[in-house]
């Protein structure tokens, strides 16, 4: 059984930052690709950032230039730097990650942006 926990969510003001993480525990082999989705009051649940575990990055066109992704490999955890915060970007953060052939997700986080 594979676990994904993530942290780092809250309350920041316009043009702030917030740094995510998600740590995958359990009986693991290999984690491929891990990413952040993000989901916003009524909306579909959308791609935020991926890695691939040579560390390939894919962006949203939202947040290029403004969120970075990266990974621990080691620690089989993924990281999601978010800078000059919007509005817009409030939502619900979920982590996922391919692992061993198969898709977890995280619980998800809050990120709320709000003066």
């Amino acid at each position: 059984q594979v676990q994904l926990v993530e942290s780092g969510g809250g309350l920041v003001q316009p043009g702030g930052s917030l740094r995510l993480s998600c740590a995958a525990s359990g009986t693991i082999f290999d984690v491929y690709t891990m990413g952040w989705y993000h989901q916003a009051p009524g909306k579909q649940r959308e791609l935020v950032a991926t890695i691939t575990r040579s560390g390939y990055t894919n962006y949203a066109d939202s947040v290029k230039g403004r969120f970075t992704i990266s990974r621990d490999n080691a620690k089989n955890t993924v990281y999601l730097q978010l800078n000059s915060l919007k509005p817009e970007d409030t939502a619900v953060y979920y982590c996922n990650a391919y692992v061993d052939g198969l898709h977890y997700w995280g619980q998800g986080t809050q990120v709320t942006v709000s003066s």
